[in-house]
């Protein structure tokens, strides 16, 4: 009987040539991800004490969320990106009925409903950040199907933006930040899908008359919910008393007063022990204090360098559901980082965003890791046509080239550069 060498079952040069799409997203993901871990080792002190814990294990439950983040990412780049494409509709219909829970029974906190709590567990999750996920796969399937007739305004544009606007709208009364976000994004992918602009203008203006009578007739009723907590937080960033700017942004100030242009050093935060969720919603303000001016740069050099990489992985698709995806998906995680860095440097009114890749482990560090996975799935099958559809290898290698020649000849003007290869195959 030959029993096989423990050792040789993991072999590391196997999982390496296994590991494919772009080497330099995994880079900037995994370099993100050794900042995590030391910037939330150094801003949990004060949580610890609060739970009675120690700061090893929540280093200890960081490292291991990163290892299932960097497993949840490899699986998802290592599966068919046209996968994603058949699930979206039904991870879209299970997120819906999730935000209407969430708004009736989920956990309140700051008059917020934001999470579902795993029954018998101690666990609970955000319904929003899987809505969030669930929507962009989603939309880069209604995009990629209808690129036809998506200057029609009853056939085109009306069915992809209906599920823009109930998620939208779902979201906004706990999670004003995540609604603006996902709202952001999704009208950067239906710009780029071709969309006519006097509609996406026309929609933006009825939304912003939709949310202001909305307040109003909550004022009206007496209802308060989260609008006091808007309506505050941008009379604070507005204001120009000193005295009336909130303590989570006077504790930032502080922090990023302190790191100068080298900062003091990984471990040495003073002002993570005062500032509210530093480890989370403010860990960009603990790194600039630690590691300066010099280190922030470099994070924020390396997101740009991610959102760049994305588009270039879109210039380069050859459906149409691919590169919507890897544009919904890039643009959502940077716009969410570039808000973060904001509220932290009091650019933006306080907000409660997580920094991708970064913050402690949750639902959206997952949700994160998955979306990257994804990006690089399409990545992957660019560089590896031949993983798409073995079967069909040579024939796809040897019409490749004309074939999108002859695509983006005959495209109309338009602001992407990302079209179905084949009519009739808009993945």
């Amino acid at each position: 009987m030959n029993v096989q060498d423990p050792m040789k079952t993991v072999d590391p040069r196997t999982l390496v040539r296994k590991t494919k799409g772009d080497r330099s997203l995994w880079l900037i993901v995994i370099f993100l991800y050794m900042i995590s871990v030391l910037a939330v080792y150094s801003s949990t002190s004060a949580l610890a004490v609060r739970k009675h814990a120690t700061t090893e294990s929540f280093l200890l439950g960081q490292i291991m969320f990163g290892a299932a983040g960097l497993f949840f990412m490899w699986a998802a780049h290592s599966m068919n990106y046209k996968f994603y494409s058949r699930v979206s509709q039904l991870v879209f219909f299970i997120a819906i009925p999730l935000l209407f829970y969430t708004l009736v029974f989920g956990s309140h906190v700051n008059d917020a409903s934001r999470w579902i709590k795993i029954p018998y567990t101690p666990l609970s999750f955000q319904p929003s950040d899987i809505a969030k996920f669930a929507l962009l796969l989603y939309l880069a399937r209604l995009l990629a199907k209808r690129q036809d007739v998506i200057t029609d305004l009853r056939k085109g544009f009306l069915p992809v933006i209906a599920p823009i606007l109930i998620t939208f709208f779902l979201i906004l009364p706990a999670n004003f930040s995540t609604a603006a976000i996902l709202l952001a994004t999704s009208m950067i992918v239906v710009f780029f899908g071709r969309a006519s602009l006097k509609h996406i203008a026309g929609l933006i203006g009825v939304m912003i008359m939709a949310v202001i009578l909305l307040i109003g007739i909550a004022k009206l009723v007496g209802y308060d919910g989260r609008i006091s907590t808007w309506t505050s937080r941008l009379s604070n960033f507005g204001s120009a008393e000193k005295k009336e700017v909130s303590f989570q942004t006077q504790q930032a100030n502080i922090a990023i007063a302190n790191g100068s242009w080298t900062g003091l050093g990984p471990g040495n935060s003073k002002q993570c022990n005062y500032l509210p969720h530093a480890y989370s919603d403010f860990i960009f303000a603990t790194i600039v204090e630690e590691y300066g001016m010099l280190g922030a740069g470099i994070v924020i050099l390396l997101y740009l360098i991610f959102l760049f990489r994305c588009i270039k992985i879109f210039r380069k698709c050859n459906g149409a559901f691919g590169g919507f995806l890897v544009l919904g998906l890039g643009f959502s995680l940077t716009i969410q980082a570039i808000m973060h860095m904001a509220v932290n440097v009091h650019l933006f009114p306080v907000t409660g965003i997580t920094l991708p890749f970064i913050s402690k482990g949750g639902t959206s560090f997952l949700m994160t890791c998955i979306a990257a996975g994804i990006i690089l799935s399409v990545s992957r099958y660019i560089e590896n046509p031949e993983d798409l559809n073995p079967d069909t290898a040579a024939a796809a290698s040897e019409n490749n080239t004309a074939t999108n020649n002859a695509s983006l000849e005959n495209l109309p003007p338009t602001p992407i550069a990302d079209a179905p290869s084949k009519k009739g195959d808009p993945f």
